[in-house]
């Protein structure tokens, strides 16, 4: 019996549709057929939308019944919790056990941010698992549940006839309309959190011949990839084998060129790698390094490892620089220590310790759990550099295999929810039976790097230094 108003998803197709001009457009369209399966009668419902800046979102449109409404802001109350919900009238009132037919779509052009979650340009786009589709709530009711998706729903993905495309899903063939061509998935609950890659581009290895790395790029790459493609497989099977696979229809990853592509922490021009499930995309800065130069390679293993490490699990706002950049970072370290072996380890946490004593021998240090991602340049680098050493030390603590089983276990439990500090504690304190309140307090809301880490490590000119 029903607790409160309430409705369900009984039906829902999505659609993406990549238009080309100055600027390139994409068109996002979603219907969606609903069930009034609460207590009570219905006047409006409310949707977040994807942030109209950050997405250059244009352009909505939205219909009930196939007669278009006006999509308001909400009440005052709530805006500043809810920026992004607009409000979708019902007139007349959807009463008990009734159906609607709800369609919306909108624009995107010249995003804010090209970065994780979007790039368009005039030849591809990308658009990542979540932010860029609506998300219907529930009614403001303390019982209300949430609208959960039907178990399979409609996904295709409409492109200029040259293009490629890659997206989750499983897919249902393609339809050739003109110039265009239309890709056909179906999505499942492990799935409806999809992402889209797409664009004219140049392919390595050649059509036909098999490799685990594929690259996707604007122009025939100069150098050859074969090195740099063993050297990505292997951190993706490191990735995979310390913290669980990712999506077992994805055999190995994609590195994928964007043009439009800006790092959020580099600057717009410096080399700058993005995660999606199935890979990395990557700016020409990158790969002006060379594929096989161990920067470019740093980069898409970071990138590879932000996957697993904030994007299929999402990372709480307050946790964004400690969680967000540190573990993807000690990732890192785990794949260059299962292809180099523990002095590859150690190297790189004295370069982490050098990059801290650099960072804060110019800036004023705040405690790594309080810094943000947005926070002045100084204590931010300061706080980069740290997070990843606090892994390490959780590590040394930890157990090796401790440690990542409870990471693995963490990314089980959260994926496809938001986690922070107390979800990773509650994780490492399960699998080594220890408490680490104490160590988390010290790392988190400390300044300075613990004498003990120092002396383990002060094998480096660093750790001598620190100590004089």
């Amino acid at each position: 019996m029903p607790l409160a108003p309430g409705y369900r998803i009984v039906k829902e197709s999505r659609e993406v549709r990549f238009v080309p001009g100055q600027p390139a457009e994409l068109h996002v369209r979603a219907n969606y057929t609903l069930q009034n399966m609460g207590t009570g009668e219905l006047t409006f419902l409310d949707a977040n939308f994807p942030e109209a800046r950050a997405f250059g979102r244009t352009n909505l449109r939205v219909e009930v019944d196939g007669r278009e409404v006006a999509a308001a802001s909400l009440p005052a109350e709530y805006q500043d919790a809810q920026p992004d919900v607009l409000r979708i009238p019902l007139d007349p009132a959807w009463a008990r056990k009734q159906t609607r037919q709800l369609a919306i779509e909108y624009s995107f052009r010249s995003p804010d941010n090209s970065a994780a979650r979007i790039t368009i340009d005039e030849n591809s786009f990308h658009l990542g698992t979540r932010g860029w589709f609506p998300e219907l709530q529930p009614p403001k009711h303390v019982l209300a549940p949430y609208p959960n998706p039907p178990k399979v729903a409609d996904f295709a993905v409409r492109v200029p006839a040259d293009f490629v495309v890659l997206a989750r899903g499983t897919p249902k063939g393609k339809k050739t309309d003109g110039n265009e061509i239309e890709y056909r998935f179906r999505l499942d609950a492990a799935s409806m959190a999809t992402y889209v890659v797409a664009g004219k581009y140049a392919a390595w290895p050649a059509a036909g011949k098999s490799n685990s790395v594929v690259f996707w790029t604007t122009q025939p790459l100069k150098d050859d990839p074969a090195p740099a493609a063993e050297r990505i497989a292997a951190a993706w099977n490191a990735l995979e084998k310390d913290f669980g696979p990712l999506d077992m229809n994805i055999s190995g990853p994609h590195i994928v060129e964007s043009p439009e592509l800006r790092g959020h922490l580099s600057g717009e021009t410096a080399p700058a790698a993005a995660a999606f499930p199935g890979g990395a995309i990557v700016n020409p800065a990158a790969l002006a390094l060379g594929t096989s130069s161990d920067q470019f390679l740093e980069i898409v293993a970071h990138a590879l490892a932000h996957e697993w490490f904030g994007d299929s699990m999402y990372i709480a706002p307050g946790a964004a620089v400690g969680m967000g950049e540190g573990l993807p970072e000690y990732a890192t370290i785990v794949i260059d220590e299962a292809r180099n072996g523990a002095d590859a380890r150690r190297k790189r946490v004295t370069e982490y310790l050098r990059r801290y004593d650099e960072a804060r021998s110019g800036a004023t240090e705040t405690p790594l759990g309080a810094t943000m991602i947005g926070d002045a340049l100084g204590p931010r680098r300061i706080a980069l550099a740290k997070a990843p050493l606090f892994f390490v030390a959780l590590e040394d603590a930890c157990g090796e295999a401790p440690m990542r089983t409870g990471l693995a276990r963490l990314l089980a439990v959260q994926r496809g929810r938001e986690a922070g500090y107390a979800d990773l504690r509650a994780a490492l304190e399960e699998s080594t039976n220890r408490d680490l309140a104490g160590m988390f307090r010290l790392w988190l809301n400390g300044k300075g790097i613990p004498e003990d880490f120092r002396q383990r490590y002060q094998g480096s000119a660093v750790g001598e230094v620190a100590q004089k």
